[in-house]
């Protein structure tokens, strides 16, 4: 059984090494470097005060893991927030992100945000058809927006009110 939960600074080892893959082997993260230990439970410290990240566990395993965070710096974007799920491959195609999305998303509305962003890199089909049956709705693609992997890499961008 798969348990959703809060994550803890304790979970960033796992959590960073679910990540690197995706910063390394594909352009689904715009990041070049994957994030250390010590930086992912930075990133995972600052989401729980201001956000959310929430984890996916199984046996005591981390399989992924979910979070929100600011979307833009100017204050009226305070209501507003980014959202991004990762899943370990090993375990894709088994409802892991849509469960950590859904409990993310409940958390966040809580917290009172009221739009929730995310970003997709292109092409990521699966990435697109998990938003589309979670109820996010396309809002507009950023066309050559990063340069990653020999090419230039379009971002379409996904909203939910929340």
């Amino acid at each position: 059984m798969i348990a959703i939960r809060p994550a803890t600074v304790a979970d960033a080892p796992r959590c960073a090494e679910i990540y690197a893959p995706f910063v390394t082997d594909s352009w689904v993260s715009f990041e070049t470097d994957p994030p250390d230990d010590a930086a992912m439970a930075g990133r995972i410290a600052g989401a729980l005060d201001t956000h959310d990240w929430l984890v996916a566990e199984t046996d005591g395993r981390v399989l992924g893991y979910a979070y929100g965070s600011g979307h833009r710096t100017r204050a009226a974007y305070h209501t507003s927030c980014d959202v991004a799920a990762y899943v370990d491959p090993d375990h894709k195609r088994r409802g892991i992100g849509r469960s950590l999305y859904e409990a993310l998303l409940s958390r966040l509305k809580a917290r009172k945000m009221h739009a929730a962003f995310a970003g997709i890199a292109l092409p990521n089909e699966a990435s697109i058809a998990l938003h589309r049956a979670i109820g996010f709705d396309p809002v507009g693609i950023y066309r050559q927006v990063g340069w990653k992997m020999g090419g230039w890499r379009d971002v379409a961008w996904f909203q939910q009110l929340l």
